[in-house]
């Protein structure tokens, strides 16, 4: 069974640019991602409002009973997050390396343009990459 069931990447004015399953069983259609990434985006920007702490960043993880929700956002606004297993650990560092993958294969691609839905090969390939070595990492453990 597999640690991460979908991953999703939000342009920092709550759009939906990149979104990919790898769950084997309850795929959500378009619209439903579509929606879970806009109340996401939402519920973050206003956990950062109502936090009591100074300079709080918003929601890093959602536990719930079936999944966990593990959230990146980086200094432009641009969140990353994956749904995965419960207890799953090490999240925050894939997050990053996305996030790495993301700098260096979609915003140094000259035919990218900022905010738009993200079709890049190499990213794509990468990013199977990451996960697959995330999986066995996780299967060893």
């Amino acid at each position: 069974m597999a640690a991460i069931y979908s991953l999703y990447i939000i342009n920092k004015s709550g759009g939906l640019i990149f979104y990919k399953d790898y769950g084997l069983q309850g795929r959500m259609d378009t619209n439903d991602s579509l929606r879970l990434a806009s109340l996401w985006h939402s519920m973050h920007a206003i956990s950062q409002q109502l936090s009591p702490i100074h300079g709080c960043s918003g929601i890093e993880l959602l536990e719930a009973d079936t999944f966990d929700l593990h959230c990146f956002q980086s200094l432009t606004g641009t969140k990353f997050f994956v749904v995965s297993e419960p207890g799953t650990q090490n999240m925050e560092n894939l997050l990053k390396h996305i996030y790495e993958l993301y700098t260096d294969y979609v915003l140094k691609n000259p035919f990218y343009e900022m905010e738009m839905p993200i079709r890049c090969e190499l990213f794509d390939i990468n990013l199977a990459q990451a996960v697959q070595k995330e999986r066995v990492s996780y299967l060893g453990r």
